[in-house]
């Protein structure tokens, strides 16, 4: 059967219209919620308010990121279809100031907490240049600066990453190197990068170690002013021999 040039010319707008029409539903607003968020790798899920098939979201695809999304919630946003999968654009989170609303709070210029680092440090420290005087030995007070440095550079980095929506750093990784001595750069980080400083689940591991530490050199002055000054000094003197030794025989099993 032949279609009249007119007829078929009318099916080619119909189909075209169709199309615009599919495309226009597609790319409404829709509102849903977020069940499900990976901070660390930056994507996660929203479950639409109509109960249909839940839509995946990157941050990438987050407008005016004001915070890092949390699950719970309410997410306004367009949907686009790849490869045969939905996922979510152009979204917005319900209730988060856009970073034009908060460039002034963005530009903000923490002080350096002097007071609280030097109330923080001055066990550990005044106990690592003690030691190194008396004993010889660096290692403690080297390890405090030099784990420090990379602690607050791994903060800075972490920071950055979560603006730009990259990879995180594990807090793993961040709360061995606080436990390596670099607790107090991580500190530093807390108050003048304002980063892993809310977490109540981070804090509460960043703190258990700065306790730690501040216990172990509360034994060091009672040992050292009240004992026979012997206690640490053994302590440290084994952890130099296995330190060495892994160094010279990375094969050889220490335990």
């Amino acid at each position: 059967m032949a279609w009249h040039p007119v007829s078929q010319a009318c099916l080619q707008i119909l189909y075209l219209f169709l199309i615009d029409i599919r495309g226009l539903k597609l790319m409404k607003i829709r509102k849903g919620k977020l069940t499900k968020w990976k901070d660390e790798r930056g994507f996660g899920f929203i479950r639409p308010q109509d109960g249909s098939q839940e839509v995946f979201l990157h941050i990438s695809d987050i407008k005016d990121l004001a915070r890092r999304p949390q699950e719970g919630d309410i997410i306004y946003y367009h949907v686009v279809t790849e490869n045969g999968k939905m996922r979510a654009c152009n979204a917005s989170i319900v209730g988060a100031k856009s970073k034009r609303g908060s460039s002034s709070k963005a530009k903000r210029k923490y002080p350096f907490p002097t007071w609280e680092v030097l109330l923080l440090s001055i066990l550990p420290l005044t106990g690592a240049i003690h030691f190194a005087l008396i004993t010889t030995n660096p290692i403690p007070l080297m390890l405090y600066l030099v784990m420090s440095l990379v602690t607050f550079a791994l903060y800075a980095e972490d920071k950055s990453r979560a603006k730009r929506g990259k990879w995180r750093i594990s807090e793993q990784t961040l709360h061995l190197c606080e436990f390596a001595g670099g607790w107090l750069g991580g500190f530093i980080a807390q108050r003048k990068l304002r980063h892993k400083s809310i977490k109540s689940s981070y804090q509460i591991v960043f703190w258990a170690i700065v306790v730690i530490h501040t216990a172990f050199w509360i034994v060091f002055w009672i040992d050292w002013l009240f004992l026979d000054k012997g206690l640490i000094k053994e302590f440290f003197e084994a952890l130099s021999v296995q330190i060495k030794v892994a160094l010279l025989n990375p094969d050889i099993n220490l335990s």
